[in-house]
């Protein structure tokens, strides 16, 4: 991985003290990025942001909550990394909601509703708001990390599988939008990883087999430098 794939850029990072998030966070930093730091949880943000400053660039940290946090306050985000850091050229979502495996018909329904915002309305409330900013940049790249549709569109996965499906959608209509614009959009979809979100979901030989999250740090790198062109509208499997 290029040492440099990053320098000079700018990258907002949501789900940042998550099992992907902190890995890519770390692995940006040591490309040169200045990192944003997003997540609800913030002594956990705190340790990732020793372990960013002790790799790269010293990272800002923006402490939010996706569940509540409304269009307005996204677009406050936007405004406050605009005027700190004068430019944003990319956005990594990792944030990620998963309750459990629950038969449709007895999940709770505000589980039901906080699973699709979290996994997809906030995502894109949060690009919506940026989508100015990162518009001014040479080369923009918003990158959503997701789950495999296929996967997660069997039975129990509720509505973080539903919104899975829409996250791919997503990038899709955004790529098609955006496509004569400087701004590329691409997914990012990891194998099987090591998670506090996958020992949820299976027993733990399973979760055993899984791969350490850091082995996808360096996709993460690669869709927001220039060599994301490659990926431009895509959602990008590495282990495909």
């Amino acid at each position: 991985m290029d040492s440099d794939a990053l320098a000079g850029r700018v990258v907002l990072l949501t789900g940042a003290h998550g099992g992907l998030g902190s890995q890519a966070a770390i692995a940006c930093a040591r490309a040169g990025a200045q990192l944003i730091l997003s997540g609800r949880k913030v002594p956990r943000l705190n340790r990732v942001y020793d372990a960013v400053a002790a790799a790269g660039p010293e990272p800002m940290l923006y402490p939010l909550d996706l569940e509540g946090a409304s269009p307005d306050d996204y677009a406050q985000m936007a405004e406050r990394i605009g005027a700190k850091l004068g430019r944003l050229d990319g956005v990594l979502h990792c944030a990620a909601e998963f309750a459990g495996l629950t038969p449709l018909l007895h999940t709770d329904p505000a589980a039901f509703a906080r699973a699709i915002h979290v996994n997809l309305t906030a995502p894109w409330w949060l690009s919506q708001a940026c989508l100015p900013l990162l518009s001014q940049a040479p080369d923009a790249a918003l990158v959503f990390a997701m789950d495999d549709p296929a996967r997660v569109g069997k039975a129990f996965w509720g509505g973080y599988g539903v919104a899975q499906h829409g996250l791919a959608g997503l990038v899709g209509m955004l790529h098609a939008e955006l496509a004569s614009t400087t701004v590329r959009v691409s997914g990012l979809q990891p194998g099987p990883m090591r998670t506090a979100l996958r020992a949820k979901a299976y027993v733990e030989e399973d979760v055993q087999r899984a791969t350490d999250p850091e082995r996808y740090a360096p996709a993460c790198v690669t869709l927001l430098s220039s060599a994301g062109v490659a990926h431009r509208g895509q959602v990008w499997a590495p282990d495909a």
